[in-house]
């Protein structure tokens, strides 16, 4: 069953569990969601300001075009899910956990990622200007198209990434830890003849 445009501002949802459920333009702004516990859940363009999602889990569900402006994401963990297309703004990422998920075309921009774990996500064509990975764990993770200009990657290892010629010029990836194949992307990057 699908729940179209359902008002639950200010709802108190905490710890609940929802299974295969689906909700489409749904606003859940100022919610305690709380230690919410999602599996095989579909969202689209739903509203999660200022909701309270920490300490909440999230197995295979999508939360496709929806808006996290001053969210509190503190302790959830995220599996094999999609936030295609997502929008973070002023969110709190403090100990959040993503595993296998999709974050393509999501924004991202100015978050403060500092020494999370995001080896193996898929960031493609994500908006992370301006975004603080200060010593994130980027193993593997594929960042193709993602735009990166001001974005800090100071001690942030991205060995195995996949990161495009403009991403590595437009970043500041001093302090970063890269493999051979990405050294020598960046230097063809900026201009330089590898003989």
């Amino acid at each position: 069953m699908l729940e179209t445009g359902e008002d639950y501002r200010e709802a108190v949802l905490s710890g609940q569990w929802w299974e295969k459920r689906r909700f489409a333009g749904c606003d859940f702004t100022g919610a305690d969601l709380s230690g919410l516990r999602t599996r095989g859940c579909t969202f689209d363009d739903c509203v999660f300001s200022r909701a309270d999602l920490s300490r909440s889990r999230h197995d295979a569900s999508a939360f496709r075009s929806c808006t996290f402006e001053r969210t509190v994401l503190a302790e959830s963990r995220w599996t094999s899910c999609s936030l295609l297309g997502t929008a973070f703004t002023d969110s709190g990422f403090a100990g959040i956990a993503l595993t296998e998920c999709d974050l393509s075309l999501t924004s991202l921009a100015k978050a403060r990622l500092r020494k999370l774990g995001l080896s193996g996500l898929r960031l493609r064509e994500a908006n992370l200007t301006d975004a603080d990975l200060s010593g994130a764990d980027l193993r593997g993770s594929d960042l193709t198209g993602a735009r990166l200009h001001g974005a800090k990657f100071e001690g942030a290892d991205l060995r195995g990434a996949r990161l495009d010629a403009n991403a590595l010029v437009q970043a500041n990836l001093r302090g970063a830890e890269v493999d051979v194949e990405t050294a020598l992307a960046f230097a063809a990057a900026h201009g330089l003849v590898i003989r």
